[in-house]
């Protein structure tokens, strides 16, 4: 019987583990996929504060979980399979292990959506990348594909543009699905220009993203450009589906949250699923932060501890 048991292991989920640890609760993590979540695939990460020379995603993330084991967080190496938060203790499946806690913090993440082409897994944090935010400065005097049409590919774009000496963003259909405002302020980018009714069919290169194939989708022409690196802005997909029937969510998946808490109590949401807006590694630490302070908190006034 855990006092909580933290689902995911990316920034979010790694420092709910160290604040409720620390708290003298007993913590365990399921980690997931991998260790680190989405930041485990960055190859630079410039911006968490305290590192002015910067750390690789696997180093940052090995520190988290390091200091979490610190105060004795324990992990399990496996990914939930099944979950009941009808009563407590709430109940979490891994295979046919059956794991019981008082609260749940659930930091599962976004997956990004994917192309599904040619070199783009194996290219994936080597030029291959979803967040201008967070990488851009490492494209600063090169060239960059943008690849979607929406507000987030757009400001990505326009994000990208102070850094990058060209940004292609390419659309499959006839013109940006983004808002004016967004619009107009990438039309009036002279770095900025704009490929539609236009796929990328591959993504090349060795070592790093050299090239992109591309294909019009009105004459079938194909044609490959050089380009530093592919930013997808094709949206992404909340880890969710075990927690349907538990937790309230829309059709699309996207938990409903009030700031890091559910309508069930004792279930918190931390990183990306409770932050549409940022996601950035500095953002999902204070809301793991929140979400085990408010798991603390909870438990102390229940019958439960």
């Amino acid at each position: 019987m855990y006092d909580v048991i933290i689902l995911g292991a990316g920034p979010s989920g790694l420092t709910a583990a160290m604040y409720a640890a620390r708290s003298k609760l007993r913590t365990l993590v399921v980690i997931g996929p991998m260790v680190g979540g989405q930041i485990a695939l960055t190859y630079q990460i410039d911006n968490y504060p305290g590192f002015p020379d910067g750390l690789t995603g696997p180093e940052l993330s090995d520190r988290f979980k390091m200091h979490a084991e610190r105060f004795g967080a324990e992990f399990l190496d496996a990914e939930a399979t099944q979950v009941d938060f009808t009563s407590i203790p709430y109940k979490v499946w891994v295979g046919e292990k059956l794991l019981e806690a008082k609260s749940i913090i659930v930091a599962t993440g976004m997956t990004h959506r994917k192309l599904g082409i040619t070199g783009e897994d194996r290219l994936f944090g080597r030029g291959v990348f979803v967040c201008a935010t967070c990488d851009a400065v490492l494209y600063e005097d090169k060239k960059v594909v943008v690849v979607g049409g929406g507000d987030s590919a757009v400001q990505e774009a326009i994000d990208l543009a102070k850094f990058a000496s060209e940004v292609t963003l390419i659309h499959r259909r006839d013109e940006l699905r983004s808002c004016r405002c967004l619009t107009d302020k990438a039309m009036s980018e002279p770095k900025i220009k704009f490929l539609y009714s236009t796929v990328v069919d591959e993504i090349i290169g060795e070592k790093r993203v050299q090239q992109v194939r591309l294909r019009n989708l009105k004459t079938e022409a194909t044609s490959v450009i050089d380009t530093d690196g592919v930013l997808l802005a094709i949206g992404w997909n909340p880890n969710t589906s075990i927690f349907k029937g538990y937790l309230d969510m829309d059709e699309s998946g996207n938990l409903e949250t009030f700031g890091v808490k559910t309508r069930k109590p004792g279930v918190y949401v931390a990183g990306d699923l409770m932050d549409m807006d940022y996601r950035q590694v500095v953002t999902s630490c204070g809301s793991g932060c929140a979400a085990a302070l408010e798991a603390m908190h909870w438990l102390e006034t229940q019958l439960v501890r």
